[in-house]
């Protein structure tokens, strides 16, 4: 597939909170950093999104989490479990997206962050986005679906996304409820040709 100047890779989340070590790790979440950079050398249009909260957001809860849809505290802001991941190379010219920064919001997709994105991206004239990071069963998905209801051309590159996988199979069903809705599904390689 080419890489087109109207096309930006969104590299969803790959922060250290949600790496191994972190305050919510997601599985093999660090082994997306070299595909993505891989990835980056590809596109001239990039964007870095990351959960930037507030000590007091609506998301966190007490153990045991998961139950009543709340997280363990993660992704403070200026925290180090909130920085991009130390191998993760972002270019100086990225677009960042600061999500989930009101207490009283979650914020699951790039969509929902500061600066706004649809904006950012139709200012910079693309048209199709390729989304990838962590995690396929939550802020991936909701990112790529935004994506599509915004009017982009939408592709998942799934080898270079993991999953929270909870509850059991969730990852895999939410890349099936994205191909369902219109997301077109890719895998690294097809894209370095």
């Amino acid at each position: 597939m080419t890489i087109l100047p109207t096309d930006a890779l969104i590299v969803v989340d790959v922060q250290n909170d949600f790496c191994p070590g972190g305050a919510l790790p997601v599985d093999e979440g660090h082994h997306v950093v070299p595909i993505i950079n891989l990835l980056l050398r590809r596109f001239d249009r990039v964007v870095f999104t990351r959960d930037w909260h507030p000590h007091n957001h609506c998301s966190f809860g007490d153990p045991p989490e998961f139950t009543d849809g709340s997280w363990p505290e993660h992704c403070r802001a200026n925290s180090p479990g909130a920085e991009f991941h130390g191998d993760l190379r972002v270019p100086v010219d990225a677009i960042i997206v600061n999500k989930g920064t009101d207490p009283d919001q979650e914020a699951y997709s790039g969509f929902q962050g500061i600066p706004p994105l649809a904006d950012e991206l139709r200012r910079r004239g693309v048209t199709r986005i390729f989304v990838c990071g962590l995690a396929t069963d939550y802020c991936v998905k909701h990112t790529a679906l935004d994506g599509l209801a915004a009017g982009f051309d939408v592709f998942l590159v799934e080898n270079a996304c993991r999953g929270v996988n909870f509850p059991e199979g969730s990852a895999t069903a939410a890349v099936e409820e994205m191909r369902q809705a219109g997301v077109k599904v890719c895998w690294s390689g097809d894209l370095m040709q």
